[in-house]
């Protein structure tokens, strides 16, 4: 924020609401800037998430989809992102970069500040890791308890090879938002490409030496070398991607001393926020971990005994699915959102709630327009991407459960952004509200699903479940956020919403009739060229039909968009 870190949040006495019209409008240039930010972002974070495609397929290749190898591999290398997310991801992302930019009206410029919060992070993350070393048997149970000891061990033997992660995550994560806060917003999503290059390095020289996986891997096919290559790969790649960061820093003049203690240095209502972030961290992750545990289940046949020849979807499959709906968010939400927080702090600390509000109904709208034709896409050609991605053996299933997801993508991502309007005001208790609401919807639905669905379609069900718990999640926090701070336009987000899901529903339907159309000809998707196929006719008319519908109905937000994209602004 920019009083100094002494203030209190909101010291400065909000001006008297001005009516619906002022409060909604944006400053001069405030688009053209958002979207300069954002396009700077969204440039590197379209390369990583290319590249991290790409890491997938050449995984896939390398130990496949589905099978107690690939459920391990994706059990374990997700533990340190959870323990990492649960301890100090969410908190250092929600309460950072508002403390950063306060800090630098101090007369130091911040440094003491800075200096003294790196430290306690970077000594909070080596203790954390240590302990999740000698923890790590337990953490793998706790994600896969149906299994029996020979995989378990398995998980475990890649857990403490991926489990270092954790401090380097945090590490990327405070250095990237001291560049966030000083409006060096490039580095922090270019980083990443690094590390997706080293892995994919990693998992190149796996298969010269090993060779391509069959379907159904077991445990019998990865020996103590293949984990120590495929896990220390992956690991050495979240070490180039904090350490990268050090050259940006150093050439904004930016250097660390370590210093202890956190006492006058403004971090009491950090706190505050901090504990409530970790709260609906903690509620999120649980909800995770139950999604993981019926996902395990499924594989070992949902409580009914499987043929020997059948392997059924689980863990793996479910995470690459995931990769697939969360791109488009990493793509336009993610990007907007995180040049949208560091103007919403300052607006906000300097008691701009007309900007602030002006600029949340911004973010609502330009967030809507692509998400929902991202989700349409995705619900329409999910099953032909997947196959198109990772081939026809496992890639259907594992689109069919993107396409599920994608049912809730507008609301993830316009939830991602109103948990950011409670952030910049330094609240932490209402968007765990929402994050409660959400994890406790798609757990209720997760045990349904676990009870009533067959094993072979649990991952879809599982999709499906997140997707109504995202859009319970965003209603209660959109309520919350409308008591708190006031009207932010809200008949004029809805209204753009109500065309975008009629250009929706009309480029969906013509979608779905071309898809089908071209599956017809082609005797199916069985290979990744027909799937290619469908994928470019289909896609295509999703897209055209979408813009027309956009321009029949007068929605401008898009026009606005590609009007600064082209003058390259």
């Amino acid at each position: 924020m920019s009083t100094p870190s002494t203030s209190p949040a909101g010291g400065a006495a909000p001006p008297p609401d001005a009516g619906p019209d002022a409060a909604v409008a944006p400053a001069a240039g405030g688009l053209r800037s958002l979207v300069r930010s954002s396009s700077v972002m969204a440039a590197g974070t379209a390369v990583s998430r290319v590249l991290g495609l790409v890491r997938s397929i050449v995984l896939v290749t390398a130990i496949g989809a589905v099978g107690t190898g690939a459920d391990a591999f994706d059990v374990a290398n997700r533990i340190p992102n959870i323990v990492y997310l649960l301890i100090a991801g969410g908190v250092l992302n929600a309460v950072l970069v508002p403390q950063i930019v306060r800090a630098s009206r101090d007369a130091d410029g911040g440094k003491v500040f800075v200096d003294r919060l790196v430290t306690l992070v970077v000594a909070g993350l080596a203790a954390v890791t240590g302990v999740c070393l000698l923890a790590a048997p337990l953490l793998v149970w706790a994600y896969a308890s149906s299994w029996g000891g020979d995989e378990l061990r398995l998980a475990t033997a890649i857990a403490l090879w991926v489990l270092p992660q954790v401090f380097f995550y945090g590490l990327y994560t405070v250095l990237g938002q001291v560049l966030n806060a000083r409006g060096s917003f490039g580095p922090y999503m270019w980083a990443p490409v690094v590390n997706n290059v080293v892995a994919i390095s990693g998992l190149l020289v796996f298969l010269a030496l090993f060779g391509r996986a069959e379907e159904g891997v077991g445990l019998e096919t990865l020996s103590s070398g293949m984990v120590a290559l495929l896990a220390g790969t992956a690991t050495l790649g979240v070490v180039a991607q904090a350490l990268v960061l050090l050259v940006p820093l150093r050439r904004l003049g930016f250097t660390w001393t370590p210093r202890f203690g956190v006492r006058g240095v403004g971090l009491r209502s950090a706190g505050t926020v901090a504990l409530w972030t970790f709260g609906g961290i903690l509620v999120s992750q649980a909800a995770f971990l139950v999604t993981t545990q019926v996902a395990v289940y499924a594989t070992e046949g949902a409580g009914e005994p499987l043929p020997e020849d059948v392997v059924v979807p689980g863990p793996a499959v479910l995470g690459l699915a995931y990769l697939l709906y969360v791109l488009p968010h990493s793509l336009v939400a993610v990007s907007v959102v995180t040049a949208l927080f560091t103007r919403l702090a300052g607006r906000i600390s300097d008691g701009d709630e007309t900007g602030a509000r002006a600029d949340m109904s911004l973010g609502l709208r330009l967030l809507g327009v692509v998400s929902v034709l991202s989700a349409t896409g995705l619900v329409v050609l999910g099953p032909p991407v997947g196959v198109l991605l990772f081939g026809a053996g496992s890639g259907g299933v594992i689109g069919a459960t993107a396409a599920a997801m994608a049912l809730g993508l507008p609301f993830y991502s316009a939830l991602y952004l109103v948990q950011r309007g409670f952030y910049a005001r330094e609240d932490g208790r209402r968007p765990f509200v929402g994050v409660a609401v959400a994890a406790a919807t798609s757990t209720l639905l997760n045990v349904v699903v676990a009870l009533t669905v067959p094993a072979e379609r649990v991952v879809v069900g599982l999709g499906v479940s997140q997707a109504l718990g995202n859009v319970a999640g965003l209603v209660t926090a959109l309520v919350l956020l409308h008591r708190t701070a006031g009207s932010f336009d809200g008949s004029r987000v809805l209204r753009l919403h109500v065309r975008v899901l009629l250009a929706a529903v009309v480029a969906g339907l013509a979608g779905w009739g071309a898809s089908s159309g071209v599956q017809a000809l082609l005797s199916g998707i069985t290979s990744r060229p027909t799937a290619l196929a469908v994928v470019l006719v289909a896609g295509a008319v999703v897209v055209v039909v979408y813009v027309l519908m956009l321009r029949v109905t007068r929605v401008r937000e898009l026009d606005d968009v590609v009007a600064q994209v082209r003058r390259g602004r």
